[in-house]
């Protein structure tokens, strides 16, 4: 008689035994994303595979985000719509355990679940490596809730083992905020800043490229104020930390978000010039260009501060391109504030740009100003910078055809026989290549320019050395 051996999982555990589904929500930023692979990583070690589709799932984890307007209602909004799922499965005799977690959760708290029973448990960004124990409560029947800032580190609960990664991968390096700028929740939602271990990040990347990864970004609220501890337990700030990861094996690329202007030091701005592994590319939020306004976010830079760092970035890196992230109609924006954030940006040239209406956070300090601009201001402000923003990109972008450009080959792509991978740039290249490439860098003729992605061709290994600046620039760093 034939006897089957069950197939190991990367946790050792047997596939049988991964009889459970987990379905997960991911709302808002990189660390979400990255906190929701996590969550797989420490649920596939309790029985849970992970599910597309949530008419599947034995659990379904929201993992949400504060940052966008109206994150609150949208949440409660996709709990409503689970409610009748969850009651469906009941009536059938399969209960459905339904979660919540993230930074909406964290600022909800206990109200999350006097206002929607359907929810289960309800836990903070600092507490899902307490999953485990939060699902047996559930199934108990308990309320489940968790939204405290423990001191233990919650990485050294997680699973040592990642599931299979792709090309690119993210890492977390640091977490929370000491910046308390007036607009923003983190603070209340991720707590106080702090940073993982040099060799706990270093143990973490190997693995990740172990399974695949050839381009880390690394992670942080505020990615450049990391402080972690390196050899003889001295303290190290990102700069150190990238060149460490720089001399791994395996691994091509690295990026880091997000950042503060006021915590570029000169260490990591000499990194952008002497690390050929960290891409010239910088997502920098400076929100305002109107020192008044910044002054009232609490950003505590300037004009001038992040016009000098810029200066500083682009001379230890020429071929640097800048992303950033606009508020515009913070509470007492008057139009010459407004008419300063639009100097900034032609002054400036971005290749990419976040922009938003300030929308009110319930517990930040502009939430409780009485100089609100007005919605139809707002929308009239947003729309002349978003007009101002999308013709530098598209300016950019142009500028990248007919050049050569290296790109990192990352999935194939809807035809047969075309590969997808990134610039420098994060600019989405389409190729026709062959499978083999996946996971390589090759250099590439960009020669069609889309709305939102570029098309290129393989060139011979013996074509002139790829260029990584697709622009040119002038004093002021505009694109043409």
């Amino acid at each position: 008689m034939e006897r089957r051996c069950d197939r190991p999982t990367a946790y050792g555990v047997p596939a049988r035994i991964l009889s459970r589904k987990v379905f997960i929500t991911t709302y808002g930023c990189q660390m979400n994303v990255y906190d929701s692979d996590r969550m797989t990583d420490l649920l596939a070690a309790h029985g849970y595979a992970r599910t597309a589709a949530a008419e599947d799932a034995d659990l379904i984890i929201l993992n949400t985000c504060h940052i966008r307007e109206k994150a609150v209602e949208k949440v409660y909004s996709e709990v409503g719509r689970l409610r009748h799922l969850k009651e469906a499965r009941a009536a059938g005799g399969r209960p459905l355990i339904l979660a919540v977690g993230g930074c909406v959760a964290q600022a909800e708290g206990e109200e999350m679940r006097r206002r929607a029973p359907a929810i289960d448990i309800v836990f903070g960004p600092q507490t899902y490596h307490r999953l485990p124990a939060l699902i047996a409560a559930a199934r108990g029947g308990s309320a489940a809730l968790d939204t405290e800032f423990p001191a233990a580190d919650k990485f050294g609960a997680l699973p040592k083992e990642r599931m299979a990664s792709g090309v690119t991968a993210f890492l977390t390096v640091q977490e929370g905020c000491d910046r308390f700028c007036t607009f923003c929740v983190v603070p209340y939602t991720r707590g106080a800043e702090a940073s993982r271990s040099v060799a706990a990040v270093l143990a973490e990347a190997r693995r990740l490229v172990a399974r695949g990864a050839r381009e880390i970004t690394l992670l942080g609220q505020n990615v450049n104020a990391y402080r972690g501890t390196g050899r003889g337990g001295r303290r190290v700030g990102l700069g150190a930390l990238i060149r460490e990861l720089a001399e791994m094996p395996g691994l091509v690329r690295l990026r880091y978000t997000t950042s503060h202007p006021a915590d570029m030091g000169d260490d990591l701005i000499a990194a952008h010039r002497e690390v050929a592994e960290l891409m010239p590319f910088l997502h920098l939020p400076v929100q305002s260009g109107s020192d008044r306004v910044l002054a009232a976010m609490n950003r505590r830079h300037t004009v001038a501060d992040y016009r000098r760092t810029v200066d500083a970035l682009r001379s230890a890196r020429p071929d640097l391109a800048l992303s950033s992230d606009f508020i515009v109609g913070f509470p007492g924006e008057t139009a010459a504030d407004f008419a300063a954030t639009l100097a900034l940006v032609e002054a400036i040239g971005f290749a990419q740009a976040f922009s938003f209406k300030y929308s009110a956070r319930p517990g930040t300090p502009a939430a409780t100003r009485s100089d609100q601009v007005p919605e139809g201001e707002k929308a009239a402000r947003l729309q002349a910078l978003q007009s101002l923003l999308r013709a530098q990109q598209a300016a950019f972008n142009r500028a990248t055809c007919g050049r050569v450009v290296p790109v990192l080959f990352e999935r194939p792509g809807r035809r047969a026989g075309q590969l997808v991978g990134r610039s420098p740039y994060l600019q989405p290249v389409h190729v026709e290549a062959a499978p083999a490439l996946l996971g390589t860098v090759a250099p590439t003729a960009i020669e069609v320019v889309g709305a939102n992605s570029l098309g290129g061709r393989l060139v011979e290994a013996a074509a002139p050395r790829a260029q990584t600046g697709p622009v040119d620039q002038d004093g002021r760093g505009q694109y043409r």
